[in-house]
C-alpha cells in the first residue's frame, strides 16, 4: 500500500474519532423542569433576575457566584456558577449555562452571554433613515 494512502486511512479515522467524541459532549436544551427530570447536564436559557441577590466573595471562593434566573417559561430557580462572576454580567440580556439540576439549585460549569449589542442604536437609526 502506498504511503500516502496510510496517511489519508489515519487522518480520516483521526477525524471520524474526533466528531465522535465531540458528539457526546453536546448538551441538549432544557428548561429548569426538564434539567430536573434528566438530571443530566444541559443547556439552560434564561435572564438574570435582578431583583433578587447575586453572591460572590472572592476571597471566600473565587471559583463560586450564585445568582437567581429566569428560564424562558418563566420559572425562577438559584444558580451556582463554578466559576467567578464574569464581567459585565449584570448588562447581559440573556444568559446560556451549561450544567445540571441539584435539588432545587441548578449547578452550572459553564456560563455564555448574550449582551446589548453596542451598534444597537446606529442599527435603528440607519433603519429610519431609509424608511
Amino acid at each position: 500500500m502506498k504511503k500516502t494512502y496510510l496517511i489519508a486511512l489515519v487522518m480520516i479515522i483521526v477525524a471520524v474519532t474526533l466528531v465522535l467524541s465531540a458528539g457526546g459532549e453536546v448538551a441538549p436544551y432544557a428548561n429548569f423542569e426538564k434539567a430536573a427530570e434528566t438530571g443530566a447536564s444541559v443547556k439552560l436559557v434564561g435572564t438574570l433576575v435582578k431583583d433578587k441577590p447575586m453572591v460572590f466573595e472572592p476571597l471566600k471562593d473565587p471559583n463560586k457566584f450564585s445568582f437567581f434566573l429566569e428560564d424562558q417559561e418563566g420559572n425562577e430557580r438559584e444558580v451556582v456558577l463554578l466559576k467567578g462572576k464574569p464581567q459585565d454580567f449584570e448588562m447581559s440580556e440573556s444568559i446560556v449555562l451549561t450544567g445540571r439540576m441539584e435539588g432545587e439549585t441548578f449547578i452550572a460549569k459553564d456560563i455564555q452571554l448574550k449582551c446589548p449589542s453596542k451598534y444597537k442604536d446606529e442599527e435603528s437609526m440607519i433603519k429610519g433613515l431609509t424608511e
